[in-house]
């Protein structure tokens, strides 16, 4: 009998895989997405320290009114995007490498990369 695999282990065997070649520095670090059904996160991680130096998602932008209604959505990641592109400015990061979390490069995830380079993050 056939058993149908995992997605979510799939995700994760996906993210490993990209981890063996990406990771961040401190010159460079790695903005990491997590989506859920409901909600989006994003951090900007120095992996050589192990510090998350921004972090933002799609509750705190509803808690600071740059975003209402439904949280796991395309606009939603969007207002993400710019949200850790202006905390990270504000840090001095403007160079970051783009960890999409084993996520195919689509919908909300690439909202939320584009909105990220039109808030003047470079990758």
């Amino acid at each position: 009998m056939f058993k149908r695999p995992d997605s979510k282990a799939q995700r994760i065997k996906r993210h490993k895989r990209l981890r063996r070649h990406l990771s961040g520095t401190t010159a460079r670090p790695r903005l990491s997405v997590y989506r859920s059904l409901k909600n989006i996160y994003a951090q900007i991680i120095d992996d050589s320290l192990g510090n998350t130096l921004v972090a933002a998602s799609s509750k705190e932008a509803l808690a600071a009114g740059k975003l209402t209604g439904y949280t796991g959505n395309i606009e939603a990641a969007k207002a993400v995007g710019l949200l850790i592109a202006e905390k990270a400015l504000a840090k001095g990061i403007s160079e970051v490498v783009f960890d999409r979390g084993g996520y195919i490069y689509h919908g909300r995830v690439k909202a939320l990369a584009e909105a990220a380079r039109e808030g003047g993050l470079k990758f």
